[in-house]
């Protein structure tokens, strides 16, 4: 399963994307800090409780918006629309986002 800012999961008060599951997180001051070496399995689990329907966690939210983040800077890069040096730049800001 691809993971995306626009995939959907049933929340705590019903149905809800990732990127607003994020902002209302954000917005209670709730965001967790995940290690980087465990993010891509954070990710696997958020993306099996999006399969089976539960809420994920916060810590696995926040994972897979870093993963999701990450995947369309690196795709805006691809396709020519964003330099090598903003990629990088984009990828080192979202990596302090997440870890601090």
């Amino acid at each position: 399963m691809k993971i995306t800012l626009d995939i959907h999961f049933n929340g705590a008060l019903g149905p809800i994307t990732l990127r607003e599951a994020v902002q209302q997180l954000r917005e209670h001051d709730l965001a967790c800090t995940v290690a980087a070496d465990i993010v891509d399995k954070k990710v696997t689990i958020f993306a099996d409780c999006v399969a089976r329907g539960f809420t994920p966690l916060r810590s696995e939210i926040m994972a897979a918006y870093y993963v999701a983040e990450r995947d369309a800077t690196t795709e805006a890069f691809d396709r020519g629309l964003i330099t090598q040096t903003e990629l990088e730049t984009q990828h080192a800001a979202l990596a302090y986002q997440l870890l601090t």
